[in-house]
């Protein structure tokens, strides 16, 4: 019956409401939280032992209800004296009684007030995300600092320097100097984020400053992922885990201005259910993820999420996120099987359920005349042919979506110039070691021939004799002369862009050297 009365008046993260057992010290923040916090101590030698004492006590029943673990809250403790240390790291405790244990055999350092070296140890080291004893990626990172607020050093530049890398600043300060410097260094509110007390009042405090931490630790426990033009996933720490409940899911267009309530990650008000607008889901209560559908691109929504159980869970978590802009068809237009008279045009994304058709026209640069086709919605390529060889072509594929914007985009394509093969190949033997070449070849677009020849043994391989030139359009053949007993010959037409198609034949030297012709 006790453990009954006790689970009633557990606080199941920042959800409950906070009555029934508020001011028990012992009671268990069961699954508020996950983060990494890291409490900087002030153990130099202006704090005496009995302040110390105080401080360590202080600590020890401000971290009393947290559950502990992996997936939950990790504590760190790093020391200030003349040379600072790492009492104990994040993968030290994951039990309430080890970390008590441990608060209650820390010793003081002692020496100077060496805070700027701890600063630095706090930044490269402990609050370092992903690290192999550092803070945990892309989880919340909380620095509680405890001062006596005596020579607090150049600790601005440092403070600040972690701000902007993520890590909440919480100050605690046992003195009553040095209020410009503490309220520099803590983020923001300062009002709940800067504390000064007298030692002895230290208690007084504890559960403002375990709200605030609270706070921060729970304030992106709601996020939104994986956001896309029409949908978005909603991830939460499955606070209902174990417990007969369920999450109930309401999101839609945000009102004007955006945010709802506390904004992206807070405690907030349901979307607007004005018109209908809003759309509802429910998920088990061990679940820790939704996918929200259905969305409109370029959209800001409102998500609000309630866990709903017998514990009475009243507070909700808001969230605020825009989908993406979406990506129009046409977005990119390619050209593929470029041919003498005819080219490949494609483009993409293919979305035929938001375009009714694709219309393409093309031209010859300068000044050619225009030509259309109109291509389904299903179609993402269409292959443009009766085209003029050796010619520069603007091409411009229009989409008209079914809501009645239209997009369009422009490519320039070439066509290949046309290069006729060469239509014959003769060798005839001159002597003993000279050979006539004649070919036959179409005159259109020809800029000349490339002729090579190589020298090979009698049994087919390659000797190092080998020579290559260049001939003038209008010849048709050559002579080669001192040439290996077998010679292998090879014509190439020469085009504008590039070579055409060669033949090549083998000359071969007897000593009753005869005509002879052979086309390879």
């Amino acid at each position: 019956m006790e453990n009954r009365i006790l689970f009633t008046c557990i606080l199941v993260g920042m959800f409950l409401r906070k009555s029934c057992g508020q001011n028990s010290a012992t009671e268990e923040v069961l699954n508020c939280c996950e983060g990494d916090i890291l409490f900087l101590l002030d153990s130099s030698g202006s704090v005496s032992s009995y302040e110390y004492s105080r401080m360590l006590g202080f600590l020890s029943e401000l971290l009393l209800p947290f559950s502990l673990g992996e997936d939950q809250v990790r504590v760190g403790l790093l020391q200030v004296g003349t040379q600072p240390r790492l009492e104990f790291g994040f993968d030290a405790h994951n039990t309430q009684s080890g970390l008590q244990e441990a608060l209650g055999n820390t010793k003081a350092l002692r020496g100077d007030t060496n805070t700027e070296e701890a600063l630095r140890m706090a930044k490269d080291w402990v609050l370092k995300p992903g690290g192999a004893r550092g803070a945990r990626a892309e989880l919340p990172r909380v620095l509680v600092w405890l001062t006596d607020g005596v020579k607090p050093g150049d600790v601005i530049g440092p403070m600040e320097e972690l701000r902007e890398e993520g890590v909440a600043i919480l100050v605690i300060s046992t003195g009553h100097g040095n209020y410009q410097v503490l309220r520099q260094v803590v983020t923001p509110p300062v009002e709940s984020h800067l504390y000064f007390v007298d030692i002895d009042d230290m208690s007084i405090i504890t559960e403002d400053l375990r709200d605030a931490i609270i706070e921060i630790l729970w304030a992106e426990r709601l996020q939104v992922r994986d956001v896309s033009t029409d949908s978005a996933v909603l991830h939460w720490r499955p606070v209902l885990a174990g417990l007969n409940g369920y999450y109930d899911i309401r999101f839609g267009p945000a009102p004007s201005g955006g945010v709802v309530g506390g904004g992206a990650g807070g405690p907030g008000t349901s979307p607007s259910t004005s018109g209908g607008q809003y759309q509802r889901l429910t998920r088990p209560g061990d679940s820790s993820t939704a996918r929200l559908t259905g969305l409109k691109p370029d959209t800001t929504y409102t998500a609000t999420l309630t866990p709903e159980s017998n514990l009475q869970v009243l507070n909700p978590l808001s969230v605020t996120f825009t989908t993406k802009p979406e990506v129009l068809s046409p977005a990119v237009v390619t050209v593929s099987d470029s041919e003498a008279n005819s080219v490949r045009v494609s483009w993409g994304p293919l979305q035929p359920e938001s375009v009714q058709s694709f219309q393409v026209e093309y031209s010859a640069l300068p000044g050619g005349k225009l030509h259309m086709t109109t291509v389904g919605r299903g179609q993402n390529s269409t292959m443009l042919t009766n085209l003029q060889p050796d010619t520069q072509y603007l091409v411009t594929v229009s989409a008209r979506h079914s809501y009645g914007q239209e997009r369009s985009m422009s490519v320039k394509v070439c066509t290949e110039e046309v290069r006729p093969d060469l239509a014959d190949l003769q060798l005839t033997t001159v002597g003993s070691d000279s050979v006539q070449v004649d070919w036959k070849a179409s005159m259109d677009g020809l800029r000349g021939y490339w002729l090579t020849w190589e020298g090979q043994d009698g049994h087919g391989s390659t000797t190092a004799q080998r020579s290559s030139f260049y001939l003038p359009p209008n010849l048709l053949s050559t002579r080669l002369t001192h040439l290996p007993p077998a010679t292998r010959v090879c014509v190439w037409p020469v085009y504008r862009t590039t070579r055409g198609k060669g033949l090549c034949c083998t000359a071969q030297f007897h000593s009753d050297a005869s005509a002879w012709g052979h086309r390879s």
